[in-house]
């Protein structure tokens, strides 16, 4: 068995009257697990590291660029038992601006919602987890939790 780490979970929010809400897509139906809505996840490319990915990632499958964007403090795992693989993903969250949104055509529909229905709606523990722990970072004053924030400015550069 091994251990892989080839893909990103980041979770797009923004925050209107002291109240977080998370941006959700909806899987495609011609995609893998049609009909689903999950946050921005994505495949790290061969010499790409995960933050390069988040970037490209966030602006490929809804067109947005972070005002800010942070590692968080989790990361969620999965079993694969068809090439018996443990799969690792660091977990984001990225603070955007009120933009309009353009889907790829991984998804259907997109929709922004606040964490009571963001942790109904996504499909495995993990991810509703990852969207409990951004908000108590971002609404909690006395958090003990630490994000890593990424200096997005200047990666963006080095990206170019």
């Amino acid at each position: 068995m091994k251990i892989i780490s080839n893909l990103i979970e980041a979770h797009i929010f923004r925050i209107l009257k002291d109240e977080l809400e998370f941006l959700l897509l909806k899987r495609s139906d011609d995609q893998i697990y049609p009909g689903i809505w999950q946050m921005v996840s994505g495949k790290i490319k061969e010499n790409e590291r995960a933050i390069e990915t988040v970037l490209r990632e966030i602006k490929e499958e809804t067109g947005l660029t972070p005002k800010q964007l942070w590692a968080a403090p989790k990361i969620n795992s999965f079993y694969d038992s068809n090439d018996d693989n443990i799969t690792i993903i660091p977990v984001f969250a990225a603070l955007v601006d009120d933009n309009p949104i353009k889907l790829s055509s991984e998804h259907s529909e997109f929709k922004w919602v606040k964490l009571k229905k963001t942790r109904k709606l996504l499909a495995w523990p993990g991810q509703r987890e990852s969207v409990r722990i951004i908000a108590e970072y971002f609404l909690n004053e006395k958090s003990f939790l630490k994000f890593v924030e990424v200096d997005i400015k200047n990666r963006s550069r080095s990206l170019s």
